[in-house]
């Protein structure tokens, strides 16, 4: 296995990675959502092609999908990612956590001696992120020397003092100086985690369970690149901006 130094003599802190696809058969907003047809080209494709992009690079290790689908698992193969198993039923329904099958993935490859330090988890949903995302991503997490890292944009329509949750009939503001008079321009600024990308060190995940630590790296991408098809209005608008 072959690791990397981004920075040559000015750093030490050399990673090898693995890039996680998760792709579920089932969906219930959209049949087969991870497969489906996005301009011509089935929706996980997009984010493979990065991957395998950033492995012929050797910038990634190897470009894994989990999947429990057979179709998505073929459909994979024959774009170039490695499907080096199934996965078990009991991690694949719908309350199943992206924590269960990484850690399903990495006692997989622990079990025949293959270890990566740092797993790169790429939503095949999120069909805009770039190549460069990626790359940036990675660079950002090695040089910040953290345990994790997550995508995020930054959200200027939405501001805590502009919220409320419901009462009976009345509106209670999440935030105590929601009627201080605060111009729109000095609200701070609020970042949305987008689903995008997540790099998690190895160790972290299995000593604590969960892919996102206490303070992660960020790594801001523009709102549009940000578009997670969960929804068919997601799908029209990913459509839109990726058919034009």
């Amino acid at each position: 296995m072959e690791m990397h130094s981004w920075y040559g003599e000015q750093s030490s802190y050399i990673v090898s990675y693995i890039a996680v696809i998760p792709a579920r058969c089932g969906s219930k907003g959209i049949p087969f959502k991870n497969i489906v047809d996005v301009c011509g080209k089935p929706l996980i494709q997009y984010t493979i092609d990065a991957a395998m992009y950033l492995k012929r690079k050797r910038i990634l290790d190897d470009v894994i999908v989990s999947t429990d689908c057979e179709k998505i698992a073929q459909i994979s193969k024959n774009l170039g990612a490695s499907v080096p198993f199934l996965r078990p039923s009991n991690i694949s329904d719908v309350k199943s956590t992206s924590v269960e099958y990484l850690l399903h993935m990495l006692e997989h490859f622990e079990s025949n001696n293959v270890f990566y330090d740092s797993i790169v988890l790429l939503q095949p949903t999120s069909p805009l992120r770039t190549v460069k995302d990626i790359e940036s991503s990675i660079q950002a997490f090695e040089l910040n020397k953290s345990n994790s890292l997550i995508s995020v944009y930054k959200e200027e329509s939405i501001n805590s003092l502009l919220m409320y949750k419901k009462n009976g009939e009345n509106a209670v503001p999440l935030d105590n100086f929601h009627n201080t008079g605060i111009r729109r321009q000095d609200y701070e600024d609020i970042y949305i985690r987008n689903g995008a990308i997540y790099i998690v060190d190895s160790l972290y995940i299995k000593h604590n369970k969960r892919i996102v630590s206490s303070r992660p790296i960020m790594y801001e991408m523009s709102k549009v690149k940000s578009i997670n098809i969960d929804t068919n209005d997601d799908l029209f608008l990913a459509r839109s901006v990726i058919c034009r």
